[in-house]
C-alpha cells in the first residue's frame, strides 16, 4: 500500500478496557476517534478554524475519579432533591494554552489528571464536516463533546483532530478534556527524562468547519535531487468519484488544475523555477490548495538537501550547520512556550548567537516555532521523543514511535526549513532497539524521500592506545546523518590534551556534534580549571577546548552546542548550584549571556 495511503485508512475501532487506568494498553498510542478520524488538517492556513484558547474552566483530579464520577458530562443539579459532587464553575481557570504546572503554585510538580471545560458556539451545517484539532496535549488527552467521549490520543508533542459531525448541536456546545501526564514505562519519552514534565493543554485549539468534501493533506515540496520539478500529492476527504483541485502559487505563475482519482488522490509534478530557499535568503510563496469552496493556504519554501559523501549539500552547495539546541520553555515565565512571542523571544537569542541551524530537542516543538524559524533562515534538525530509558522490547512502542513519526512527518512536511527528521536521541544499542529504529528509519524514507534522516549517538567508545573515538551502532550506519552527543571535559575529563584526541565515527558521512558543553551558574566565577566551582570560566575554557578538538573531526559538518537557556529539571538536585535547573544553558534562566555565549558566538563568526 503506497504510504500516503496507509496513513489515511480509519483507525480500526477499539473497545475501551474497563480499568482505572487512564489510557488503556488497548489504545496502544493510537489517535482513537470514536466516530471515525480525518487525519490531518493544517488549521493554521483553513479559513474555516476557528480558536478556542482562553480562559477554560478545570478540576484537578488528584485520585483519578473524575471518569467515574463522570465529570465528562458537566452535570448541574435540576432539582432541590438532586446532588452532583463537582462542579466546573466558579472554580479554577486555566489558560489554553499553557502548562498547568506553571500556572499556580500547587501545581508545580503535579503529574496526574487535570479535566478542563468550555463552551463554543456552533452553527451545524450537515452538507459540512466539523472537527476539533489540538495542536499539542500533554501526555495523554481524552475528549468529549456534550457528553458524549469523541476520542483519545497518547503523545504529548503532535497534533491530533477528531471529527465531531454527527455530536454538534446548534448553539451551545460543552467541550470537556481530561488530561493526564503521568511519566509512564511504556511512554515516549518514558519515565527519566531532563526536563520539566509538564501536562496540560499546551498548544492551540481549533474548531473547524469543512465542506463535505475537501483537501485532507498536501505536499508541496520540490522532487528530491531536482530544483526546477515542484512535486508532491493532494488527498481530499468525502470524494468518491475523481475531482478536480487547483494548486496556486502566484508569484511562480502557477495555477494548475488537477483530477484526483476516485479516492480523491492526485499527485503531480509541476515545471518550475523557485528562488530557493536558503539561511541568508529564506524565500517562501504564498501557496494555495483548493475545491469549490474549501481552500487551505500556506507559505512554502523550496530547496533540496543531500549528502555527497561526508558533505551535506543546500541547494548543490556544501553547508556547515552553525547550530544550538533550546527546549520549548520560556525560562523567565517558568513555563512552555506556546505562542508567537514566544517563538520570537527564543529565535532572536538564536539568531544573536550566529546561528543557522536550530536542534528542536528532543520533541516536535510547536508550530510558531518551526514557521517562524523557516521564515528567519533557520535550518532545523525535529526529533521525536525516543530518549534514553525507552522499553524497546515492549511490541507497544514501535506502535507508539510510528504515530508519533508520522504526525510529526504531517504537520510538517511542508516546511522546507526542516532539513534532517530524526528518530531518536541517546538510545542503547539491543537487538529491539536496533530493530524498532531501523524500521522508524524505513518508515521515515517512506513517508517522505526529500530530507535526510538523523539520529544522535552517546556511545562513541574511546580507545586511550590510539586517543581515537569510534562507534560501533547499526543503527548509525543506516541513517544519512550522524548526530553525537559527548560531554568532553564535563562528566569526564579531556584523557590527552583536546589537541590530540581523534575522531573515526561515522567516516563516510556527515556528522554533527549535536550536544556539548557543560553547566555554569551565571555570576559565579572561579578557576578556569576547576569544574567543581560551577564558574563561568570553566564553562568558557571548556567551550575553547572542545573547538579545538573539533578541528581534528574531518567529517564534522556542523555543531550543535546544549543548550542555549538554562532549563527547568527535577532531576538536577545540586541545592546552590542547580536547584531544579539544568545550568548548561549558554544564557541563564533569566537572560542574561555568560561568558561561553561570546566564546560560541565568535566560533560561528569564523566558519
Amino acid at each position: 500500500m503506497p504510504p500516503h495511503r496507509a496513513l489515511t485508512q480509519k483507525t480500526q475501532l477499539l473497545e475501551p478496557l474497563k480499568t482505572r487506568s487512564f489510557i488503556t494498553a488497548a489504545f496502544l498510542c493510537l489517535t482513537i476517534n470514536l466516530m471515525g478520524q480525518s487525519f490531518m488538517m493544517n488549521p493554521y492556513g483553513c479559513k474555516d478554524a476557528t480558536l478556542l484558547n482562553g480562559k477554560w474552566n478545570a478540576i484537578i483530579d488528584l485520585f483519578s475519579r473524575g471518569e467515574a464520577m463522570k465529570f465528562y458530562q458537566n452535570r448541574k443539579p435540576q432539582k432541590k432533591t438532586e446532588f452532583v459532587e463537582y462542579s466546573f464553575s466558579n472554580g479554577l481557570r486555566l489558560d489554553v494554552p499553557g502548562d498547568f504546572n506553571s500556572q499556580i503554585p500547587e501545581l508545580k510538580y503535579y503529574e496526574g489528571n487535570v479535566w478542563y471545560q468550555r463552551h463554543f458556539t456552533a452553527t451545524t451545517n450537515k452538507n459540512n464536516r466539523q472537527f476539533l484539532y489540538f495542536a499539542g496535549v500533554s501526555y495523554e488527552a481524552a475528549v468529549w463533546l456534550n457528553g458524549t467521549e469523541v476520542g483519545r490520543h497518547e503523545g504529548g508533542f503532535t497534533p491530533f483532530q477528531f471529527e465531531i459531525s454527527d455530536l454538534l448541536v446548534d448553539g451551545e456546545n460543552d467541550l470537556v478534556i481530561m488530561v493526564n501526564n503521568n511519566r509512564r514505562v511504556d511512554g515516549i519519552p518514558a519515565m527519566n527524562f531532563d526536563w520539566w514534565n509538564y501536562g496540560g493543554i499546551l498548544r492551540d485549539v481549533f474548531y473547524v468547519d469543512r465542506p463535505r468534501v475537501h483537501v485532507r493533506d498536501y505536499m508541496v515540496q520540490l522532487k528530491k535531487g531536482r530544483q526546477d520539478i515542484i512535486a508532491g500529492h493532494v488527498q481530499l476527504a468525502g470524494a468518491d468519484t475523481p475531482q478536480q483541485v487547483e494548486l496556486t502559487i502566484a508569484e511562480l505563475n502557477i495555477k494548475k488544475q488537477l483530477k484526483t482519482d476516485a479516492s480523491g488522490y492526485v499527485a503531480f509534478e509541476i515545471k518550475a523555477k523557485p528562488s530557493l530557499w536558503e539561511p541568508a535568503s529564506p524565500k517562501i510563496y504564498k501557496t494555495t490548495v483548493s475545491i469549490g469552496e474549501d481552500l487551505l493556504e500556506d507559505e512554502i519554501g523550496f530547496r533540496t538537501i543531500e549528502t555527497k559523501g561526508c558533505d551535506l549539500l543546500l541547494n548543490g552547495k556544501p553547508i556547515f550547520l552553525k547550530g544550538i539546541n533550546f527546549h520549548e520553555e520560556i525560562p523567565q515565565r517558568f513555563g512552555r512556550a506556546y505562542s508567537e512571542a514566544d517563538a520570537a523571544m527564543i529565535l532572536n537569542e538564536v539568531r544573536a548567537l550566529g546561528c543557522n541551524f536550530i536542534r528542536t530537542a528532543h520533541y516536535p516543538q510547536n508550530e510558531h516555532i518551526v514557521r517562524l524559524a523557516e521564515k528567519m533562515g533557520l535550518m532545523i534538525w525535529e526529533e521525536i521523543p525516543l530518549w534514553q530509558g525507552i522499553e524497546f522490547s515492549n511490541p507497544a512502542i514501535l506502535k507508539k514511535a510510528e504515530t508519533m513519526l508520522r504526525e510529526m512527518i504531517y504537520r510538517d512536511k511542508n516546511r522546507a526549513g526542516i532539513i534532517i527528521w530524526s528518530i531518536a536521541n541517546e538510545t542503547s544499542p539491543s537487538d529491539y532497539r536496533d530493530k524498532v529504529l531501523t524500521g522508524l528509519v524505513n518508515l521515515t524514507n517512506q513517508l517522505d524521500g526529500t530530507r535526510l534522516v538523523g539520529a544522535a549517538f552517546d556511545n562513541p567508545r574511546y580507545d586511550r592506545a590510539t586517543s581515537t573515538f569510534r562507534l560501533n551502532d547499526k543503527v548509525a550506519e543506516v541513517v544519512d546523518v550522524v548526530g553525537v552527543n559527548k560531554y568532553m571535559g564535563w562528566y569526564r575529563a579531556f584523557p590527552v590534551p583536546p589537541e590530540q584526541i581523534k575522531w573515526e565515527v561515522a567516516v563516510d558521512k556527515p556528522l554533527i556534534m549535536t550536544e556539548f558543553g557543560c553547566e555554569a551558574l551565571y555570576g559565579q566565577h572561579g578557576p578556569a580549571d576547576e569544574a567543581h566551582s560551577w564558574g563561568e570560566e570553566y564553562q568558557e575554557d571548556l567551550y575553547r577546548k572542545n573547538f579545538i578538538m573539533f578541528k581534528n573531526i574531518a567529517n564534522l559538518r556542523g555543531t550543535s552546542p546544549w543548550v542555549l537557556f538554562d532549563f527547568r529539571s527535577p532531576t538536577r538536585c545540586h541545592p546552590t548550584n542547580q536547584d531544579g535547573w539544568n545550568r548548561k544553558g549558554l544564557v541563564s534562566d533569566k537572560g542574561q549571556r555568560k561568558k561561553a555565549w561570546w566564546v560560541v558566538k565568535k566560533y560561528y563568526e569564523n566558519k
